[in-house]
């Protein structure tokens, strides 16, 4: 039987989905959706709804979620319980909607589909890790995500960027998107350089990947002084772990 995957990567700015076979070749891709605000679960289920429609061939779903995402649930998540977006209000109703939420269950019950909803980070990591040692990846994009194997083996969910690091901001206020478009890549990218160098020590990673929508705006300055154990990753990798996601749960 084949297995056509539908691979939804939801960051704070936008949504890309992708029809993917087996060996996670490209078969479609959708057009790229601007972030609706405010976005509430039913409304987030429904575009995935929509995605399923128009192509027939999917036969089971990886979502992408920016948060702390455990077992398909939503511990906490960013972004989709404020009211217009980042860095606006809280609204309290989205909040209770997201919160708790067990996503995975409730889209796999309204779509017929296996479902697997993981943090996008980790989605992110199936497409490029080696399976060896301790490795974390690292995504750049309205905030931070990350996520942590230990020899190809998901570790639980960690929010790093919920972690104060300077003035006591957060490490998301500190090297989100919003900082890098206040201060100009060059200055943001030494940041990057900084929270790499104070996030080693704690974790002593074996192999780091640096992904997200900014990976590519960190400074060559920055980036040549990351020694061997770092590697750059492409965006297309939230997508294209659509398919290896699921081999984490083997």
């Amino acid at each position: 039987m084949k297995v056509t995957t539908l691979a939804v990567d939801c960051g704070g700015t936008g949504i890309k989905a992708s029809v993917l076979d087996k060996s996670g070749k490209l078969l479609r891709d959708f057009p790229y959706l601007k972030t609706p605000y405010p976005l509430s679960p039913k409304k987030l289920i429904q575009i995935i709804q929509d995605y399923v429609n128009q192509d027939k061939r999917v036969k089971r779903v990886t979502v992408g979620l920016p948060g702390m995402i455990r077992d398909g649930k939503v511990i906490a998540i960013p972004h989709y319980i404020n009211k217009r977006g980042p860095n606006s209000p809280v609204d309290l109703k989205l909040k209770s909607e997201w919160f708790g939420l067990d996503l995975q269950k409730k889209l796999g019950k309204q779509l017929g589909l296996p479902t697997l909803v993981l943090n996008d980070a980790q989605v992110h990591a199936a497409a490029v890790i080696e399976g060896k040692g301790l490795e974390l990846v690292l995504t750049f994009g309205t905030g931070l995500g990350n996520a942590i194997f230990s020899n190809g083996k998901l570790s639980p969910h960690l929010e790093i960027s919920h972690a104060t690091i300077r003035y006591g901001k957060s490490i998301d206020a500190w090297i989100g998107e919003a900082a890098r478009k206040r201060m100009g890549n060059t200055l943001w990218s030494r940041r990057v350089k900084r929270l790499i160098e104070e996030l080693y020590p704690m974790i002593v990673w074996d192999k780091l990947y640096i992904g997200g929508g900014n990976a590519q705006r960190i400074s060559k300055s920055a980036l040549k002084s990351f020694d061997y154990k770092v590697r750059l990753i492409p965006n297309s990798a939230g997508v294209a772990g659509g398919v290896a996601a699921w081999e984490l749960l083997a």
